[in-house]
């Protein structure tokens, strides 16, 4: 019976260290809202249409391990031509940049995480700019003790899996370019 307690407890030890898990937290830098630019790619991106009824499409897109979901929403907005939509997602991630607006720089501040996280929320929408398609998300990441970190996501290494619902709106959205923060926000297009 001792055997099996020592046993219970090497064992309990190995899996909380093979499962133990940290998050680093990179160094801090500020970039202009023009200078954010989408460089990973998805080449595990898959899409599914679940809904096609009324001008409303709802699509399932999902990535898998090792896929820039930033990237990919980018490329599936521009391959399936959408100019108006919102979005949600929950999944896993490997690491992450997030931005948080400085107002007073008119800058974000970049903030790189590495480590497995789970993505708790994450919403966005998708609208015209200069006619095309840009993304604009939000999300908030369990981090292994229970806390979390948010933001404007920059930047995201998915791990196993993201699954995101795309809702895609009859009328199109579009955003224009605001000189007083530098950023480019929704403006409703008149007569929609």
């Amino acid at each position: 019976m001792k055997k099996l307690g020592v046993l219970t407890a090497f064992f309990s030890a190995l899996l909380s260290a093979s499962f133990a898990q940290t998050v680093t937290e990179g160094a801090t830098g500020y970039v202009s809202p023009k200078e954010i630019t989408a460089s990973g790619q998805a080449p595990g991106m898959k899409v599914q249409v679940l809904n096609d009824t009324g001008g409303q499409k709802d699509y399932a897109v999902i990535f898998s391990t090792g896929d820039d979901a930033y990237a990919g929403m980018i490329d599936f907005a521009r391959k399936y031509q959408i100019t108006s939509a919102h979005f949600t997602a929950i999944g896993a991630i490997s690491g992450t940049t997030l931005g948080w607006v400085d107002p007073s720089r008119k800058m974000y501040k970049l903030m790189p995480f590495t480590g497995q996280m789970e993505v708790a929320a994450m919403v966005g929408d998708i609208a015209l700019y200069q006619g095309k398609p840009i993304i604009h998300t939000h999300a908030v990441l369990g981090l292994p003790d229970g806390t979390t970190r948010a933001g404007h996501v920059v930047a995201m290494d998915v791990r196993p899996t993201l699954e995101v619902m795309v809702t895609v709106d009859p009328k199109r959205m579009q955003r224009q370019f605001d000189p007083v923060t530098d950023l480019t926000l929704i403006s409703p297009v008149a007569g929609q």
